[in-house]
């Protein structure tokens, strides 16, 4: 299983759409939990201003389709979408050190 980042930055009219959209959208990611490696929102202090999530997927098509069924999606909360394979390497997530084990 590869895993794909997707860096997602809001548009002008997503905050009143993630209030409208919220409990779809965490129920989504709860209904599909084992496809993430981790998700959630960037912040900008208190600012909601786009999300990262890091998604489980044989390959870059089926990480995209499964993607764009997340109810944000659908509503346009993201106004720029950037993806590519991730690689954790490093760091407590991947238990220290890859290189070293």
């Amino acid at each position: 299983m590869t895993l794909f980042a997707f860096y997602c930055r809001d548009g002008d009219h997503a905050p009143e759409a993630r209030e409208k959209l919220l409990s779809a959208h965490l129920a989504h990611v709860e209904a599909n939990i084992d496809r993430y490696a981790v998700a959630g929102p960037l912040k900008r202090g208190e600012e909601t201003v786009g999300s990262l999530l890091v998604i489980k997927a044989d390959s870059e098509d089926d990480a995209r389709a499964f993607f764009e069924q997340d109810p944000y999606f659908e509503a346009g909360v993201w106004q720029s979408i950037r993806v590519e394979e991730f690689r954790g390497v490093a760091g407590d997530w991947v238990g220290g050190a890859a290189w070293k084990t």
